[in-house]
């Protein structure tokens, strides 16, 4: 079980007009013309776009069209294409593919040093797997590249590996593994971080101040949401287009039993308005409650001002707005506007307790139920992640329907959610400031109790975000 290399394009890199001297390469990120090509060049490219080969392979063929001197200019032209991330390396063994290694950035060098003997290794914290097709999927935030597992025994020595393992240890633990192929798979995934060495103590070179600080999910997360480490699609790419139809921009009124809130004049709050500064110096979370309740005008004032629906604009594919969007105080990424509030309420003065959605277009609390042992946990987890002594008055929800991003997002759609999260708390904080009313915003919540207390479909709509209001104490 010799272990062999083979140098490929990736499978989304085709070779799509070749003649004397030049090529055309279409990539995913455009096409790209190679020139002053040699027949072997012309050879060592149409290998590539068909399988590929090793690289000695590859050279002898140049050697055989053009002689040796034309080597430096195949070097030359397989680390342009390596760094332009269209190349693919696989490591084969007896026949078995063990394991495909694909950029995900431009600039990425594969360089895979050979590993001792006696040096260990294990997965890093930050490894997952997942299923694509029928292979396994090794990625990690910390690196450049993706590893393809597509067999069982590949599978099999990535299992091996959430122990510290030399390349010795894997050959001992996996029946007919030769000790030159366990090395060359080593080799390949520390080169990517995949796997990191083991100190004398024990110790991970991944356990440093700064990456110790990160959860998995957190940078995974991140290096998922935004560019430069990956080669996802990312953006607006509206990958549902054409296929499933975009969710409304209004969600369908929840209830028939409404409760038709207080609207201000909103000219009139122009002009009477604290000045600007003033609201947003004053600005603070605020836990303690007056003796009298928040009333149903007061948080009808609030919730016109943060949230309602000022227009709504419909699809026109024409003007690329493939669907429909509003228009409302906050700001929201693409007009989406996927947040909906749900209002648990404790105590307020012309308004039962219960839980309520909020009807941003019509101004009205939808009733969704009475009092409950749901809307009773909602408001005491409230209250705990608060740190009151009291439930708070007033507890507000933002869900997410997290289709309206999706639909048109790819990559980053979550990320603009817990964005739009931040920027309509920040809207609550000064509206509830200019009202002389008590907000805090919640830093987290129960998801799954959420969708209980309504009956949603947790993966559809789920809560985001939690704020909760009362009146402030008088000084």
């Amino acid at each position: 079980m010799t272990p062999t290399l083979l140098l490929s394009f990736r499978k989304e890199v085709s070779l799509i007009e070749a003649s004397e001297e030049q090529a055309v390469v279409e990539t995913p990120w455009g096409k790209i013309t190679l020139s002053e090509l040699t027949p072997g060049l012309l050879s060592a490219l149409r290998t590539l776009s068909s399988g590929g080969a090793t690289e000695d392979d590859i050279s002898n063929l140049v050697m055989e069209k053009d002689g040796a001197a034309t080597l430096a200019l195949l070097y030359y032209l397989l680390q342009r294409c390596g760094n332009l991330g269209l190349l693919s390396f696989t490591l084969i063994a007896d026949g078995q593919l063990l394991v495909t290694v694909v950029p995900m950035k431009h600039g990425f060098q594969f360089n895979p040093n050979s590993i001792d003997v006696d040096t260990r290794v294990r997965l890093s914290r930050f490894a997952y797997c997942r299923r694509e097709g029928d292979a396994l999927v090794l990625e990690s935030p910390l690196s450049l590249a993706r590893a393809i597992v597509p067999g069982r025994l590949g599978a099999e020595l990535v299992g091996e590996l959430a122990q510290p393992r030399a390349y010795r240890d894997l050959s001992a633990s996996v029946e007919g593994l030769p000790e030159d192929t366990a090395q060359a798979f080593l080799s390949l995934l520390a080169n990517e971080a995949l796997v990191v060495e083991v100190g004398e103590d024990g110790t991970l070179a991944e356990e440093d101040p700064p990456l110790a600080q990160w959860a998995f999910h957190d940078l995974l997360f991140h290096s998922r949401s935004r560019m430069g480490r990956h080669d996802y699609s990312f953006g607006a790419t509206f990958p549902f287009l054409g296929k499933i139809p975009p969710l409304s921009a209004l969600k369908p009124r929840m209830s028939d039993e409404v409760i038709a809130l207080y609207k201000p004049n909103i000219y009139q709050l122009e002009k009477e308005d604290l000045p600007f500064t003033y609201i947003l110096e004053n600005r603070q979370s605020i836990r303690d409650y007056g003796g009298q309740p928040i009333n149903a005008e007061q948080l009808g004032e609030f919730l016109y001002r943060v949230a309602r629906v000022r227009r709504i604009i419909e699809a026109d594919p024409a003007q690329n707005l493939h669907y429909q969007v509003s228009n409302r105080p906050y700001p929201s990424g693409g007009a989406t506007y996927d947040l909906e509030l749900y209002v648990a309420v404790n105590t307020c003065e012309g308004v039962p307790s219960g839980i309520y959605h909020y009807d941003p277009l019509n101004h009205w609390l939808c009733k969704l139920g009475d009092r409950n042992t749901h809307v009773e946990a909602l408001l005491r987890d409230a209250q705990y992640a608060a740190a009151l002594l009291c439930e708070p008055q007033v507890l507000i929800i933002l869900s997410s329907r997290f289709q309206r991003l999706s639909w048109k997002y790819s990559g980053m759609a979550y990320a603009t959610t817990l964005k739009n999260v931040g920027v309509l708390y920040q809207t609550m904080y000064l509206v509830a400031t200019a009202m002389g009313l008590a907000p805090c915003a919640l830093g987290g919540g129960n998801s799954d109790l959420f969708a209980q207390s309504i009956g949603i479909h947790y993966f559809a709509e789920s809560s985001v975000g939690e704020f909760i209001l009362g009146s402030r104490l008088s000084v």
